[in-house]
């Protein structure tokens, strides 16, 4: 019986660590800045109107290893309810960059796309607004993008 008692134990012991080990592999991957997620901005807002909205500080949810913020408790409740629904795809990173190159570039939360019920986010600055690239060559674009986003995942397990 001590023996069994044992191996259980160490199998739990061995599956904190793995989930220990994807959340820190999965925090590499995301668009993050002091674990907050989207600059901030509120992952539900996205889906619900013309314009992207801040979460505030004191409505947060933390979700494997990143802070969402939400701008009511509504939304919070709906993101708790399904978070793969509404978060970014490609961690938060520009989607178009992901596609053209495979880089991990910074976005500005305020561009951003639906495409099939997922969120993309883009780079726009300096005269430089990706979506509009994006646009011309979505369907491409997202292939790639899928593939180096996959690539990339599989580079660090």
């Amino acid at each position: 019986m001590k023996r069994i008692i044992a191996m259980a134990l160490v199998a739990l012991l061995a599956n904190q660590v793995a989930a220990q080990d994807d959340l820190k592999t999965r925090k590499e991957h995301l668009n993050l800045k002091s674990e907050l997620a989207i600059q901030g901005y509120d992952p539900v807002s996205y889906f619900e109107g013309d314009e992207a909205k801040e979460g505030k500080k004191s409505i947060t949810h933390d979700y494997k290893g990143a802070t969402y913020r939400f701008s009511s408790e509504a939304n919070k409740s709906k993101f708790i309810a399904d978070p793969t629904k509404f978060e970014p795809e490609y961690g938060g990173w520009c989607a178009y960059a992901m596609g053209e190159t495979g880089e991990k570039v910074k976005v500005d939360p305020e561009t951003y796309k639906i495409v099939n019920g997922k969120l993309y986010l883009f780079y726009n600055f300096f005269f430089n607004n990706t979506l509009d690239d994006w646009n011309e060559d979505e369907s491409n674009l997202k292939t790639k993008a899928d593939t180096n986003w996959s690539n990339t995942i599989k580079s660090s397990n």
